[in-house]
């Protein structure tokens, strides 16, 4: 199975890195957060990739191009124009770059790669990272006999909650679940079917083809309790090098 990413968008609300690379770019330890998503997929054993590209996506191309050489010790003799490998240390990965257009919208960006795809695959955003088990969802997916299957997710809150005794305060609660609510958290399993739905550049995913599936009932949640954390801001970033540093990330689930 194929997985597909979006890894186009301006990252606005991110500009303080976006302004000089694309946002699935930015670093978290020292690594794009692009490579922590594709790293989540490919341990749970998908190893194709098809990353819709768009805002300064030729860094995207130029960092894919020379991933061997960043993952490798080398030896480079300028004098006789060659190259020596010590150590291999790139992942098994294939991976299918596509330009789809700075202004497309996200399902566009979809729709754009749709000769690549052939059979259920896999979708989601090139920006946030969870410890999600893939293969639970895809056999999820696959029992509920539906054209899209998405993860439903509760977002951590933005602060830190006091818990109260009217009138005194008994404790803090740091960073609790938002409202209860679900909402979607990416991490989507997809039949090739969906495509239909998907008139051109200017479809939004998540508003008239998610929409459509609902009303056709082919759309299935699976609930995701664990962790899972967006980078849509300076603060979001910060927030995962600092999980990242502890050595315990949750979403690390490779060696």
């Amino acid at each position: 199975m194929k997985c597909v990413i979006l890894a186009g968008g301006l990252g606005t609300r991110i500009s303080e890195e976006s302004q000089v690379r694309p946002k699935p770019m930015v670093e978290v330890g020292g690594k794009p957060i692009l490579w922590h998503i594709m790293k989540i997929y490919s341990a749970h054993g998908i190893s194709e990739f098809v990353i819709c590209l768009g805002y300064k996506g030729y860094l995207i191309k130029e960092y894919f191009a020379n991933y061997f050489l960043h993952m490798s010790d080398v030896t480079i003799d300028l004098a006789h124009n060659k190259v020596e490998v010590h150590q291999k240390g790139a992942e098994p990965w294939k991976v299918t770059l596509v330009d789809t257009g700075e202004a497309t919208q996200t399902g566009g960006r979809l729709k754009r790669v749709a000769q690549h795809i052939d059979g259920d695959f896999c979708f989601t955003y090139g920006d946030g990272v969870a410890d999600v088990d893939i293969e639970a969802l895809i056999a999820y997916h696959r029992s509920k006999a539906v054209k899209a299957t998405l993860t439903a997710v509760q977002p951590p809150g933005r602060f830190g909650a006091l818990v109260l005794d009217d009138p005194l305060v008994t404790s803090f609660q740091e960073k609790p679940k938002g409202d209860g609510g679900w909402i979607n958290g990416g991490f989507f399993v997809l039949s090739p079917e969906v495509l239909d739905l998907i008139e051109g550049d200017a479809t939004v995913w998540e508003r008239e083809p998610l929409e459509r599936l609902a009303k056709q009932r082919s759309l299935a949640a699976y609930f995701h309790r664990g962790f899972w954390q967006p980078m849509d801001t300076l603060r979001d970033k910060n927030h995962l090098e600092e999980v990242w540093a502890t050595g315990r990330a949750p979403w690390k689930k490779w060696k």
